[in-house]
């Protein structure tokens, strides 16, 4: 009885401690998500979702779509970190996220946080004219070879 006692004691106190643990690290990566500027991109992106489903259902009313925008944009950076928590703690430590924010922290970092989105569209611009660009190469060896039938 007394080991069992001992055992349920020990296992209680690894729980909270992993749950405190827990608990630093989300408020940690919190902060990288909000410093880095995650955290707009992500409410940015429920904004145009949102968006895109109002323009398919012009019935709606305009008072839904804004009370459905502050409920959604109330919630999203919590649910993204119950999502995302797991996810960073499989590849970097708390020290590591710190150290992240950190750099956030620098003139560069906030320089890279600010330019970041530009950077992300600009590159999917240019993604999508390099695939294209691949894709008619692709298209035209086959030709050449006699495997395209179009």
């Amino acid at each position: 009885m007394k080991v069992s006692i001992a055992t349920l004691f020990f296992v209680l106190c690894t729980l909270v401690s992993f749950g405190q643990e827990n608990s630093s690290y989300r408020s940690s990566l919190m902060k990288l998500i909000q410093i880095s500027g995650s955290e707009t991109a992500y409410k940015g992106a429920v904004l145009q979702m949102i968006s895109m489903f109002k323009q398919q259902q012009s019935n709606v009313p305009e008072e839904f779509w804004n009370e459905l925008s502050a409920e959604m944009n109330r919630d999203v950076t919590n649910q993204l970190l119950n999502l995302l928590v797991p996810v960073y703690q499989k590849h970097l430590t708390e020290q590591d996220i710190l150290g992240v924010v950190a750099f956030y922290k620098t003139p560069v970092g906030k320089k890279f946080a600010e330019k970041t989105p530009l950077i992300t569209q600009e590159s999917m611009i240019a993604g999508q004219a390099w695939g294209k660009e691949i894709g008619l190469k692709i298209v035209q060896k086959l030709k050449e070879k006699g495997y395209n039938q179009n």
